[in-house]
């Protein structure tokens, strides 16, 4: 793992770590989901800023089709 994938695994420990903390008890829910949900809007918004817009660049940067991209782009409600 790169140093900045771990800087990323890390950050997303902590949180979860402080996310169960949170619950303070109750049955967490969707966990997979959720986070999935809370970290590709902003990777996505990220990448498509690095790559001033340019859906094919970002798409190759992510590794995933334009196609899928564009999907995600229109779901995610990511303004570009």
């Amino acid at each position: 793992m790169t140093p900045r994938a771990s800087e990323i695994a890390e950050c997303v420990r902590k949180s979860l770590e402080k996310y169960f903390k949170d619950l303070d008890g109750e049955r967490p829910r969707t966990v997979y989901e959720m986070v999935l949900k809370n970290v590709e809007k902003p990777m996505i918004e990220v990448v498509l800023d690095r790559a001033e817009g340019n859906q094919t660049v970002a798409a190759k940067w992510l590794g995933i089709n334009r196609n899928t991209l564009r999907k995600k782009i229109e779901l995610l409600k990511i303004k570009v």
